[in-house]
């Protein structure tokens, strides 16, 4: 069979596509410029070999697709030192969280003479305290450039982990566990995420999850390193080696921000406003009955989830199953995570942040119930899927979520609230979890009290951002 040669051209702007013909197949062949050079994207007008043209094909659905290729692309290129910065940034808050912290429990409650109860109250102590302070010093990323607190906050961490491999008193374990929850779990994943939250508007989702991947990755690599590295070095070492890590990425966190996009000077024109066309102060938002439907959702995952890695060795006991091989289901969590989050960032970009928070107790919900009813590690494997789910879902959409619905002038001051709730939260987990297995209730059975907690925040959520999403801007900026 001959085909005619076709010879048709479409333009759009800068964008061009030709329909040319091959040996057996029509393609529609597109040309898009990109940067310096062009990116060429085929699709078939007619089924291999078949010489029947499509009749569904139409030029300006590829080119929809061809655009959307090369808008990922631009945005990563164009913006590849502030997503690094991101990047950097929550990568080094992995040393003020539980996943690393929990590692050296043994080691501190040896050399400092605390039984697991006191531990636990130290920690939940230096926890909340830290959640305290939070909800005030959070607002200094309203007032200040990232690079100005990375001055103060990276440097201090570094102190703060030192300290720790130093620490010889109850006092001073105290006052590190606060510095290290406080400027690590605190500060520095909120200078993160706010910052993402500000200079990025049409793709803030994805800004957000591809910050995120930092503590993904610490996730994933730090605790598993810090527990090869105690078979040959003592944990102090490890503390040190930490601080020094640190301070080998602030002079590279100063130089991403050398070009930093200011939150004051931008504040006029690279700001996106929330409900009722306005932006909502933290006052405000704290009058809110909205904001105070959204609390018990806020507070579930960093308490229910701290709590499931806090009490992995009583799981595993409980269950019956080789702790070793449990524990190896945490890189399960990590690597969905990292999926997640890229997927939740590019679903909200299209859907907005307040469907998928409707969605999001949902995962949480499974995972609990499967890893409740688990009497296999087969199972346990598809709660951990799920909680791979959930825990990179929250990384993007919390954050996304208060732009969204409150603007972005006083995003610094909300997130700080915010934040200060969460780690509150992931301070009572434990010590409630804990309280209940001493009352004779196993952290499995205390599962499905956990689900059924999520199903009620999963109620109010549902209902209030239902009645929420009609005061949003009907457009919004890019």
């Amino acid at each position: 069979m001959t085909h005619k040669v076709a010879k048709e051209k479409i333009t759009a702007s800068h964008y061009s596509v030709r329909v040319d013909r091959s040996e057996r197949d029509l393609f529609c062949v597109w040309r898009v410029p990109i940067l310096a050079g062009r990116l060429e994207i085929r699709s078939f007008m007619i089924c291999l070999g078949s010489g029947t043209v499509r009749r569904d094909f139409h030029p300006m659905r590829g080119l929809k697709a061809a655009l959307e290729i090369v808008s990922m692309i631009r945005f990563f290129r164009e913006n590849l030192r502030f997503l690094s910065a991101g990047m950097v940034l929550t990568l080094n808050s992995s040393f003020g969280q539980t996943f690393f912290i929990s590692i050296f429990a043994a080691q501190i409650m040896s050399i400092h003479g605390l039984s697991n109860g006191e531990w636990g109250l130290i920690y939940t102590a230096g926890t909340t305290a830290s959640a305290v302070v939070m909800f005030w010093a959070g607002a200094l990323t309203d007032r200040f450039r990232a690079r100005t607190l990375a001055w103060f906050i990276m440097p201090g961490l570094a102190m703060t982990c030192l300290t720790m491999a130093l620490s010889t008193s109850i006092a001073s374990l105290l006052g590190t566990v606060f510095f290290l929850r406080f400027l690590g779990q605190g500060m520095i994943y909120q200078m993160a995420s706010v910052s993402m939250a500000r200079w990025f508007l049409a793709r803030r989702g994805m800004a957000l999850s591809v910050a995120g991947m930092g503590i993904a990755a610490g996730q994933a690599v730090f605790p598993v390193a810090a527990a090869a590295l105690l078979l040959t070095i003592d944990w102090q070492s490890i503390w040190i080696a930490s601080s020094v890590f640190i301070l080998m990425c602030f002079p590279l966190v100063l130089w991403l921000l050398g070009r930093e996009r200011t939150p004051q000077s931008l504040a006029q024109e690279n700001t996106s406003v929330g409900m009722e066309g306005r932006h909502w102060t933290r006052a405000e938002v704290l009058r809110s009955g909205f904001f105070w439907t959204l609390v018990p959702l806020l507070l579930g995952p960093p308490a229910w989830g701290t709590a499931l890695l806090f009490q992995q060795v009583h799981i595993a006991q409980v269950k019956g199953w080789p702790l070793i091989e449990y524990l190896a289901l945490l890189p399960v969590m990590t690597i969905v995570s990292v999926g997640a989050m890229l997927g939740t960032g590019a679903l909200i970009d299209r859907f907005g942040s307040g469907r998928l928070l409707q969605v999001f107790p949902l995962t949480w919900i499974a995972g609990f119930v499967i890893l409740g009813a688990a009497d296999t590690l087969a199972l346990a494997f598809l709660a951990f899927v799920a909680f791979g789910f959930a825990t990179g879902m929250q990384v993007t959409l919390i954050t996304v979520f208060w732009a969204e619905y409150f603007g972005t002038r006083h995003i610094g001051a909300i997130k700080a609230t915010s934040a200060s709730i969460m780690v509150l939260g992931s301070a009572v987990g434990p010590g409630v979890s804990g309280f209940m297995i001493d009352f004779g209730f196993d952290f499995p059975q205390q599962m499905w009290g956990i689900a059924l907690y999520f199903a009620l925040s999963a109620a109010l959520v549902c209902v209030a951002v239902e009645r929420a999403t009609t005061a949003l801007p009907q457009t919004t900026s890019s």
